[in-house]
């Protein structure tokens, strides 16, 4: 042993290795911590807050960068920033509970997360990074889409194939948006950003599809309705096609029928799930509200073919009223059930959280129909109500989204 002791190789190795273990230890623990435990934990987390930010920057004046200006931005980073996560984070935790295969979690998770990370900070970088958001937020989508079709795959689910593949459709948007960014085609930029929010519609119209009337059967017990299999189909494919179209600046006339016809669809099926206990229940009307927003929204865009200031309408309720009301109610909902909290009665703050989204909504309605000063104080009003809703939220929620279940189950 003495012969060795002193040996200053022999010293460089022990040390080399002690620290290649602490590194090594340290790098577990990080890929254990709760928090990557399943894809919802970060996800909801970095849109309730990555929501807030952007929503209170568009407000109060920010411009974006030269290659990404004002309006353009705005819509880009609420479309594929914050509701392309929401998407992406319902997803990737509910396909888990759909096959019954491991959710997406630690080390890939991680580099998910990065990824979107990666994609929002280039945004504010002037020059070369709105090219590289472009790049690495197109990527989050299509890696986001292999981590669902693998468990897919696996578990030969082929009710959701259809799922993956919109997720890349997802993703092409994304990328089509920012191919006729950089190659200057202004006139082609509106219809990317429709193209995106119309395709965030149809996973409204799936998700919304696979938890409203569930949820309402649940809590209060009453059967849960059926929907035909090709209404099933259409609430996604119809806005999917129309998004599709609207990327390529297509067959308008058959896009505003696709749209307007998914619409339809929607409200039809509010109509067809109500119950008029679901007033009493927080965690459903919201979700209600959400979709029948959506729906409206899809009529207007549809009808803004004949009449086109209907357009601005149907993109606004659609934006704020299916995006910010639908994501809310589903981040609200889906996080107690997958933290191990009780559901009902919800947190006292969750209702005050959803009336300020819906008093954005309204207020954001209303400044479609004024100019001036008006515009501007109703701009500003939505969106502080709206940041305030994602922050009450993320006030509540992030500490259960960072510990480990409540009920102590994985996950």
């Amino acid at each position: 042993m003495s012969a060795f002791s002193d040996d200053p190789l022999v010293h460089s190795n022990l040390k080399q290795t002690i620290q290649k273990t602490t590194q090594g230890t340290t790098m577990t623990a990080f890929l254990k911590h709760p928090v990557w435990a399943m894809a919802f934990r970060p996800f909801y987390s970095l849109a309730a807050l990555y929501g807030a930010l952007s929503i209170l920057l568009w407000g109060f004046g920010y411009t974006g960068t030269p290659e990404l200006r004002g309006f353009y931005w705005h819509a880009h980073e609420m479309i594929w920033g914050y509701a392309g996560l929401v998407v992406i984070a319902f997803l990737l935790t509910a396909v888990a509970t759909w096959t019954g295969q491991p959710p997406t979690r630690g080390g890939v998770l991680v580099g998910l997360t990065a990824f979107w990370l990666a994609a929002r900070i280039a945004v504010f970088i002037p020059g070369w990074g709105a090219t590289a958001s472009g790049i690495l937020g197109t990527l989050f989508f299509w890696y986001g889409a292999v981590c669902m079709a693998l468990p897919v795959i696996r578990s030969k689910n082929k009710r959701n194939y259809v799922a993956v593949f919109a997720i890349v459709v997802l993703g092409c948007t994304h990328a089509a948006f920012h191919f006729q960014l950089h190659a200057g085609n202004a006139a082609a930029l509106l219809s990317g950003l429709q193209s995106g929010l119309i395709m965030v519609a149809g996973f409204i119209g799936l998700i919304g599809m696979r938890i409203i009337s569930f949820f309402t059967s649940k809590r209060l017990n009453v059967p849960q309705i059926p929907s035909p299999v090709w209404v099933a189909h259409a609430s996604l494919w119809l806005p999917m096609l129309t998004a599709m179209l609207m990327a390529h600046q297509a067959l308008p006339w058959l896009s505003s029928a696709f749209a307007f016809a998914a619409g339809v669809i929607f409200t039809v099926q509010v109509y067809r799930w109500w119950y008029k206990a679901v007033l009493k229940e927080p965690m459903l009307w919201i979700l209600f509200a959400g979709y029948l927003f959506t729906g409206l929204g899809l009529i207007a865009v549809g009808a803004s073919y004949f009449y086109a200031p209907f357009l601005n309408l149907g993109v606004h309720l659609i934006g704020v009223g299916g995006i910010g009301v639908l994501t809310l109610g589903m981040m609200a909902r889906t996080a107690l059930g997958h933290t191990g909290n009780s559901i009902y009665p919800p947190p006292k703050s969750v209702p005050v959280a959803f009336w300020l989204m819906i008093a954005s909504t309204v207020i954001r309605m209303v400044a479609i129909f004024v100019s001036g000063t008006g515009y501007v104080h109703s701009i500003r009003t939505s969106s502080v109500l709206f940041a305030m809703a994602l922050l009450l939220y993320a006030w509540k929620y992030i500490p259960w989204l960072i510990r480990p279940r409540a009920d102590g189950k994985p996950g």
